[in-house]
């Protein structure tokens, strides 16, 4: 399965000049506790960064600085990291390892913003896949049971 058939496309964005203010409007008002920071380019929505909650806790909250006097694009990361949406669930895992995230921005060829997939994402797909992996031994030992049933009704192996 690839990363794009699976993420959240229904992400939500802001560009590098809103306030804090108004991005934790935004989260609250949505219920995300992470916001992509994107330019608009060519009529599409090209990320550039993103920003947590935490971000805003840790970085500004907690040093009791202004909220006011910060835009989202003083505190996004220096560094994005994206995925493109072709690639497999298996990649994504090793990407967000090798750079310590636990969210990660899907892209199509041109960089275009198409989704977001975070680590709870990947786990509760994972669980589904395990939940459905662990049926298997009861239907094989059901399947064996009415083989040797119809064997025996036929006098085959007795």
């Amino acid at each position: 399965m690839s990363i794009g058939e699976f993420c959240n496309r229904e992400v939500v964005f802001a560009t590098r000049e809103m306030n804090l203010p108004e991005a934790a409007k935004l989260m609250r008002e949505y219920h995300v506790g992470d916001l992509v920071i994107v330019d608009e380019l060519d009529s599409q929505r090209v990320p550039v960064g993103i920003i947590t909650d935490r971000d805003m806790v840790v970085g500004v909250i907690a040093q009791s600085l202004d909220v006011n006097e910060f835009c989202v694009g003083d505190i996004m990361g220096p560094q994005l990291v994206s995925v493109q949406e072709q690639e497999g669930v298996f990649e994504t895992i090793r990407l967000m390892r090798t750079n310590g995230i636990r969210r990660v921005l899907v892209v199509n060829e041109e960089k275009g913003l198409v989704g977001i997939v975070s680590a709870d994402d990947i786990l509760d797909l994972l669980a589904e896949e395990m939940n459905e992996l662990a049926k298997v031994a009861p239907r094989e030992q059901q399947r064996e049971a009415k083989t040797r049933v119809f064997l025996h009704s036929q006098n085959i192996g007795s």
